[in-house]
């Protein structure tokens, strides 16, 4: 077991691939695994993830691997970057190869398709007892980071040892990690904000402007505060990067798959299309229906959350649900 100037990155898509190059800049050891074993020996040969981040060289410190044993075997540090409908079974299969020196992370962003569990419920649910745990979470896209440019996160877990360490492991001139305490509201940020961004990217399809746009990511941003509370959030962790910063990041930027999911609805285009011109996993598609059930179970009024799940889920028009929404009865807005 190496010492913790280390650090396994398991799943090799954009983010796990920018996350580990960030930190092999600094030269430290990383060692990234990907489930591919033809695709791992071909960005091990060209040294650079050519299908989601061509031209950008990785570091010497980089190792890669498509065994998921090496792979946990290289560090006591874990960070899974995997799509949350695969976090379960991926968190299975390390177990085996799980010592005592092993603290786990994750920048998976989402909750558990389903159960609409937490990603930190899932994994204790897995994994050892007393395993030091944490979550990684904030407005990042993957390109900007493996280019080196500024990028803030923020972490929370039930150990504030190991994510202090974490702070240090992969803090680097250019990125830089928070400390968080609200374990609950950084991880449910991460869910909430890309089925937000989805309705931010409907209604600029829809033409419907800066101004509505901008009063969509605010109500979101009330009914993310609302759920969260009702789950054990505190309404403080949502004011900040894996909250607030990171629904402004997605909901604006067309770099967001999200934003630009919601935005192809708004221009005609059908869910499916729209899914298959992106080729990549679209989380806020399989958060909303986990969204909309967790509304329902905590009692929580999400009318927006609700009315994107009438788009994606039931194929009720954009403009319909648009005005659905604006014709709802006055009230306060706090």
């Amino acid at each position: 077991m190496k010492n913790l100037q280390s650090l396994s990155v398991i799943g090799a898509g954009s983010y796990g691939t920018a996350l580990a190059i960030a930190v092999a800049s600094k030269g430290f050891k990383v060692t990234l695994w990907g489930r591919n074993a033809k695709s791992v020996e071909t960005m091990a040969q060209k040294r650079q993830n050519e299908r989601y981040l061509p031209g950008i060289s990785f570091p010497q410190s980089l190792v890669l691997t498509a065994s998921l044993e090496e792979c946990v075997k290289a560090s006591p540090n874990l960070l899974v970057v995997v799509p949350s409908s695969t976090f379960a079974s991926v968190i299975k299969n390390i177990v085996p190869f799980l010592t005592k020196e092993h603290r786990l992370a994750w920048a998976t962003k989402g909750i558990e398709v389903g159960s609409g569990e937490l990603l930190s419920t899932v994994a204790s649910r897995i994994v050892p007892e007393n395993l030091p745990l944490a979550a990684l979470s904030g407005p990042t896209f993957a390109k900007e980071l493996a280019l080196g440019m500024p990028t803030a996160i923020a972490v929370a877990g039930n150990n504030p040892d190991f994510s202090s360490q974490l702070c240090e492991i992969m803090h680097t001139p250019t990125f830089r990690i928070y400390e968080s305490s609200d374990f609950i509201g950084l991880q449910l940020g991460g869910a909430v904000k890309n089925v937000i961004a989805i309705g931010a990217g409907l209604s600029d399809g829809l033409g419907f402007g800066a101004n509505a746009r901008t009063a969509l990511i605010t109500r979101g941003l009330a009914e993310m505060v609302r759920l969260g509370l009702a789950m054990g959030a505190t309404e403080r962790g949502f004011m900040g990067l894996s909250g607030l910063g990171d629904l402004i990041l997605t909901c604006t930027d067309n770099q967001s798959r999200n934003r630009r999911f919601g935005y192809m609805l708004g221009q005609g285009v059908t869910v499916q299309d729209a899914l298959d011109k992106i080729a990549q996993v679209v989380e806020g598609y399989v958060m909303t229906p986990e969204i909309y059930n967790l509304a329902h179970k905590y009692n929580v009024q999400m009318p927006i959350c609700s009315q994107i799940y009438e788009v994606i889920c039931h194929g009720k028009p954009g403009k319909t649900a648009a005005k659905e929404l604006l014709g709802r009865s006055l009230k306060s807005e706090c």
